[in-house]
């Protein structure tokens, strides 16, 4: 991929205006989930490995939450299952959720791991299933009001976060596929959302930040007004715009909301169509995503600009 270079005299001004929120972040657990075009972009899967090692050199402590929606669809027709969504949800029967642990923890999980060890082993895949983890509950979808039985699809109710604690202590770098065991039935796997994953670890891990890559530019309130998007919402205000957004974005702005509910700092929505995003969005003083945070105005950001 060409690249223009870059003018020292900005390349300075960059690293300065980094310098605070890397003193800020340094030891912080960060939780980012991994999904949308950056998993199917060979490009944007550089970038996004080259944004978590940065992280992690520099001190932060990221732990990557991933599910794998494309992947899953494209292995599924190729063996000629069928697979169908109802309320939202994937129906997951036993057939599909062997391709689902499958996909993720052999193919998705495995490339990403490798990704981010070119240069190292820091990076460690593991499953919601190992060690604990995760335990969940079976989730009904709603049709038209009514509560339908999707299969093996659930609700995580549970996390310990210890195995994960001990694998960042160790200066690694965690990749979790988003499946887990049924709480009342450990043999029984089931499908999470990795959104919903991803906050219930960042909570349990009281992570600093919960950053999700969506493909979108964050969130807007009137889409498909692009000049409605929203650098900066209290977790209030967004659970009052919940029921007027759109069907994709509800899952994700959920997640958030259980995040900062449950006691973390901010939760950042950023667009992974678009190249270290991530770091953009946290770094930089102006950002490029949506800002949730707990309270009726943002934390101060670091140098009058929007990095928290």
């Amino acid at each position: 991929m060409n690249r223009t270079p870059l003018d020292p005299q900005i390349k300075a001004s960059v690293l300065l205006e980094a310098v605070p929120w890397l003193r800020t972040y340094k030891g912080a657990t960060m939780v980012i989930k991994y999904g949308g075009n950056a998993m199917v972009n060979d490009d944007l899967k550089r970038a996004f490995a080259q944004d978590i090692l940065f992280l992690h050199q520099v001190g932060v402590r990221p732990v990557v939450v991933h599910g794998g929606g494309p992947q899953i669809n494209a292995m599924l027709k190729r063996l000629g299952i069928s697979s169908e969504f109802r309320g939202g949800l994937r129906v997951t029967t036993p057939e599909v959720m062997d391709v689902v642990r499958m996909v993720l923890t052999g193919s998705v999980q495995r490339e990403l791991v490798s990704l981010l060890n070119t240069d190292g082993s820091a990076a460690v895949g593991i499953s919601g299933e190992d060690g604990g983890i995760l335990q969940a509950r079976q989730r009904l979808a709603t049709v038209d009001g009514e509560s339908i039985d999707v299969g093996l699809v659930g609700d995580v109710v549970d996390v310990s976060p210890q195995p994960i604690i001990d694998l960042l202590d160790q200066g690694r770098i965690p990749v979790i596929s988003s499946v887990a065991p049924l709480t009342t039935d450990s043999e029984t796997v089931l499908n999470i959302n990795a959104d919903t994953a991803a906050a219930a670890i960042a909570v349990a891990l009281k992570a600093r930040t919960l950053l999700m890559l969506t493909d979108v530019e964050g969130l807007y309130a009137a889409w498909p007004d692009r000049g409605s998007l929203v650098p900066f919402i209290s977790a209030a205000a967004l659970e009052e715009l919940l029921p007027t957004l759109e069907s994709g974005m509800i899952p994700k702005m959920e997640a958030c909301l259980r995040a900062v509910y449950g006691g973390v700092a901010q939760a950042h929505v950023v667009d992974g169509r678009q190249a270290h995003s991530m770091l953009l969005e946290i770094v930089t003083d102006q950002g490029v995503g949506t800002v949730i945070h707990p309270g009726d105005t943002p934390i101060p950001p670091l140098n009058g600009g929007k990095s928290l």
